[in-house]
């Protein structure tokens, strides 16, 4: 043991006298003080072929400064200048920043001013607005947003102190304004020079995220299906709720109701209007000589005349008097167009409906409402979400 204690002691003092403490380099005090989320951002770069030079050429770089700086080495020799972010080919930037998320453009966007323009960039954001916007807005919320910007005449809706989704505070706090300006004491006109554009994308985009901006939409099974909602898409206004990623739903005045909310709405319940007509004025079918046996479609209903239009799901059906076999089928001949309800039980009153083909209109009584535009369901998405809110029993 004591010949262990003297070897090991010895191979120590020699290898601490034969190493030398060495200075870290000038960049590594920059690089050690660049923020993680910062880097997080570009860890896709490491898995993206093509791109691996432009990662090794991202990590050295000074970030937060575009500066040339020469320094002489012992011998005198002038060192080349460092590169910049600002350096590498447009191309390359480009593609680097359609890979961020909105939160990773945030980031960038606070390095320089010339980073800052890029990022706010249409095209950048169109993006992202398609991607989790794009199933829930459509032209009439696109309306509703021109209408807005149009009646604000400075940009203070995005100047509140309280923000309820965590972009809209990520982005007062870190991007608007930027660095130097980002004190406590900066005052709310430099706020509200440095906020997006209003008419920009990222605008519209944050407007949407801090659910301060309420849009058209249409709801599945309004009010979760209640009185009889069920299988039904009604329109309303929506808004954004960052708490808990859903929505809340204003819908109007039903008769001599009072309009209704209902919160808690999650994303599979909503979808943009298929059709740009108004829930109180009748669609113009287009598709009904199209229609034959088995195609899927959605019909406006309303209980009277004071309601607004829902819009309902069914499929088309055989006439009685056909047996139902393709060869021999001859429905689609007929001017009756038969249309089934199949969420229903068998002899209910709201099964089945018939409909001319060469003079529909409005079509009903008091007593089983009134049918009306009708659309044919030509995509798999739209049955798909149809069909994922089919009732768990049959409705009387």
């Amino acid at each position: 043991m004591l010949v262990f204690l003297v070897t090991s002691f010895t191979f120590i003092t020699l290898l601490c006298k034969s190493l030398s403490l060495q200075p870290l380099p000038s960049w590594a005090a920059e690089f050690i003080l660049l923020p993680l989320w910062f880097w997080k951002d570009f860890s896709f770069l490491s898995s993206v072929r093509g791109q691996k030079k432009a990662l090794s050429a991202l990590v050295p770089l000074r970030m937060f400064q575009r500066r040339k700086t020469t320094c002489s080495s012992s011998e005198g020799a002038e060192m080349e200048p460092e590169m910049s972010v600002l350096d590498l080919p447009d191309l390359v930037l480009e593609c680097i920043l359609e890979r961020l998320s909105p939160e990773g453009l945030c980031n960038m966007a606070s390095v320089c001013s010339s980073l800052r323009e890029r990022c706010l960039s249409d095209s950048l954001w169109e993006r992202h607005l398609r991607q989790k916007w794009g199933g829930v807005i459509g032209p009439a919320a696109h309306r509703e947003w021109q209408w807005h910007i149009a009646a604000s005449n400075d940009s203070s809706f995005f100047d509140q102190t309280k923000q309820q989704s965590f972009i809209v505070s990520y982005l007062t706090r870190l991007l608007w304004p930027l660095s130097g300006m980002a004190r406590s004491n900066s005052s709310k006109g430099d706020r509200k020079r440095n906020s997006p554009p209003v008419g920009s994308v990222m605008s519209w985009y944050l407007a949407l995220e801090s659910g301060r901006f309420w849009f058209p939409a249409q709801v599945f099974n309004r009010e979760n299906g209640h009185v009889g909602f069920m299988l039904s898409c009604y329109d309303a206004d929506v808004s954004y709720d960052p708490r808990n990623d859903t929505f809340q739903a204003r819908y109007p005045p039903h008769g001599r109701r009072a309009g209704a909310i209902e919160k808690g709405v999650t994303w599979d319940r909503l979808r943009a209007p298929p059709v740009d007509t108004s829930p109180h004025y009748l669609h113009i079918s287009l598709c009904l000589n199209e229609l034959l046996p088995g195609d899927h479609i959605e019909i406006q209903w309303r209980r009277n005349k004071e309601f607004p239009y829902g819009w309902w799901y069914g499929v088309v059906g055989h006439l009685e008097t056909c047996d139902r076999n393709e060869i021999y089928c001859r429905c689609h001949e007929s001017d009756t167009v038969v249309l089934e309800f199949n969420q229903y039980s068998p002899g209910s009153r709201w099964r089945t409906k018939t409909i001319s083909r060469a003079e529909h209109r409005e079509e009903g009584n008091e007593g089983d409402g009134f049918y009306g535009g009708i659309r044919k369901l030509d995509s798999n998405r739209e049955i798909s979400a149809w069909r994922q809110h089919w009732p768990a029993d049959m409705l009387e």
